[in-house]
This record gives C-alpha cells, sequence and structure tokens, in this order.
C-alpha cells in the first residue's frame, strides 16, 4: 500500500521560498504520475503541478509557472516541490498525491483522480 508524507511547510514572508518534500513509502514510484495539489481557506483544491515518472514530463497550472518546480529523486523515492517567489495567494494546504498510471507527455487532464494522498502540509504566505 502506497503511503505518502508531506514536509516543508511553513510561514514565510512574500517573495521567499520554500522547498515541499513527498516521501513514499510500500511502493516504488515508477510509472506513476505524482503531483501537489493545495486547498486556500473557502476554495476548491486544485492542482499546482504533477510529474510522470514515466518520462519526467511535467505540469504547472497557469499561476505557478516560472515560480515553482516539481522534481522527483528516485533513488529517494521522493518528490519535491520547490517554491520561490511566494505570494500570499499561495497560502493553503499542499497535499502530495499520487496515481498508478504510465504516461508520456503528461496533460492537465492527467494531473486529477489522483488514487493515493497524504494528509498535507501548510504553506502560510503572509508578512
Amino acid at each position: 500500500q502506497l503511503q505518502l508524507v508531506e514536509s516543508g511547510g511553513g510561514l514565510v514572508q512574500p517573495g521567499g521560498s520554500l522547498r515541499l518534500s513527498c516521501v513514499a513509502s510500500g511502493v516504488t514510484l515508477d510509472y506513476y504520475v505524482i503531483g501537489w495539489f493545495r486547498q486556500a481557506p473557502g476554495k476548491e483544491r486544485e492542482a499546482v503541478s504533477c510529474i510522470s515518472s514515466t518520462d519526467g514530463s511535467r505540469y504547472y497550472v497557469n499561476s505557478v509557472k516560472g515560480r515553482f518546480t516539481i522534481s522527483r529523486n528516485r533513488e529517494k523515492n521522493t518528490v519535491f516541490l520547490e517554491m520561490n517567489s511566494l505570494k500570499t495567494e499561495d497560502t493553503g494546504v499542499y497535499y502530495c498525491a499520487a496515481d498508478r498510471a504510465e504516461v508520456v507527455g503528461l496533460a492537465a487532464s492527467e494531473c486529477s483522480d489522483m488514487d493515493y494522498w497524504g494528509k498535507g502540509t501548510l504553506v502560510t504566505v503572509s508578512s
């Protein structure tokens, strides 16, 4: 059974940076789509970024393009989300999620409907 545990959230000022980590256990993340989702207070959960472990292709929601970078360390079975130039609207609970799927050329529609979820880590961007 795949389990995902997030870490790295915290309080940061606007313009600052954070790196979130998602450690997977129980299953090696080969041939998975792994993603980061967030839920801001009073809003629906949205997909932030996903990566396909099959070919390394990535998806980013428009609001984070150029600021966030998703990456994977296969040996550590870990996925990261590097977040730079943070804005107050980036505040929310960030969840790591994964879905067993062999995807080449990841599309936005494939960064959804995940089967496995972590419990989330809170990111607060505030001065």
